[in-house]
């Protein structure tokens, strides 16, 4: 990366305050920049940084008015939104870092396998029979791709993703590192001897487009028919989703949550860490889940819930006040109950 001040003012149809030949060759933080070092300043609270930032050129809001003098080796790039627009820079910055197409060796590529173009393969990946891999995707190493797995347009696979059978991937997904999307759904039955026997999980998984999955997350695979993650949804890392879920569009599922089977969640719904969903039970749309709560009946659409088990938000936080004020009561309680047994007493 090297560019001055015009090359990205020009990009991001910015105004420049300061030196249009600064140049660039690094992004950094506004509080940890250095010389050539490109940063943003969107919040205010990060105002009083830019005033002894160390970087050489600040993208920055038309609004913003120094309240004192700023360094004199600092050049502004104001633009209508400093956020968005720095980043569109670090999209453009991590286009540069794509694989080139090629295929590297060793891999292991059934002959029936279809390729795309523009495809980037690497090292000890192995795919399997009938799997159709679109253009443009990019397959890291150790990466395993099942039997008649289907991979659509500019999505991108990283190491040690494994993909079982059947599966079907959407254009543009993002897997990360370790996530596995396909494995069994927990399926198992006692028999008259209190043994259990597995149930065949013949379903599989369906990611629609634009799908992001963290890494080391797991997708169980249907019993029958499919699970289904939704256009837009963005998973982070270590999720487990169960078997049979069906996850709507546009939801945002903070880590270690998990989503036992059969279960629905709705359309632009927020999940924070370490949640839990009980199985076959259905969430609406535009919920929001606070962190750690445990999810056990269904929940109705524009609704906020924390707790575990999880209730109303409002309701939530009157009762944990009287939770806290619980030491208090019982102290009090204490105190009626030596002046009762003293009144008896007497």
């Amino acid at each position: 990366m090297n560019f001055t001040a015009k090359q990205i003012a020009d990009l991001l149809q910015g105004e420049i305050v300061g030196d249009p030949n600064k140049e660039v060759t690094t992004l950094a933080k506004i509080e940890k920049g250095c010389e050539g070092a490109l940063s943003f300043l969107a919040n205010p609270k990060y105002e009083p940084y830019i005033y002894t930032t160390a970087s050489s050129v600040c993208i920055v809001n038309k609004s913003f008015s120094p309240s004192k003098e700023l360094p004199d080796s600092l050049t502004l790039i104001k633009v209508d939104d400093a956020y968005s627009c720095f980043a569109k820079l670090l999209e453009l910055y991590d286009s540069m870092l794509i694989e080139e197409p090629r295929i590297d060796q060793p891999s292991f590529i059934d002959e029936s396998a279809s390729i795309g173009k523009d495809v980037y393969i690497g090292h000890f990946v192995s795919i399997g029979k009938n799997v159709e891999i679109g253009d443009n995707v990019r397959i890291y190493p150790n990466v395993s791709i099942g039997n008649n797995v289907k991979i659509n347009d500019g999505t991108t696979l990283y190491s040690g993703v494994t993909i079982y059978r059947d599966c079907i991937i959407g254009k543009k997904c993002t897997i990360h590192a370790g996530a596995v999307i396909g494995a069994d759904g927990f399926g198992f039955a006692p028999d008259k001897n209190g043994k259990f026997q597995r149930i065949p999980q013949i379903g599989n998984v369906i990611l629609e487009n634009n799908v992001d999955i963290g890494a080391n997350s797991t997708i169980d695979r249907a019993t029958m028919g499919s699970t289904i993650i939704k256009e837009g949804t963005k998973i982070d890392n270590l999720v487990q989703i169960g078997h049979n879920v069906e996850i709507g569009k546009d939801t945002a599922i903070a880590a270690q949550v998990g989503v036992a089977g059969s279960t629905t969640i709705g359309n632009n719904v927020m999940i924070g860490g370490q949640a839990g969903f009980a199985g076959h039970i259905k969430v609406g749309n535009r919920v929001m889940v606070a962190a750690q709560s445990g999810v056990g009946n269904n929940v109705k659409d524009n609704t906020t819930i924390m707790g575990s088990p999880a209730f109303d938000s409002n309701d939530y936080k009157k009762s944990f006040v009287g939770f806290r004020r619980l030491p208090m009561i019982l102290k009090r309680l204490q105190e009626l109950e030596s002046k009762i047994k003293k009144l008896i007493k007497e």
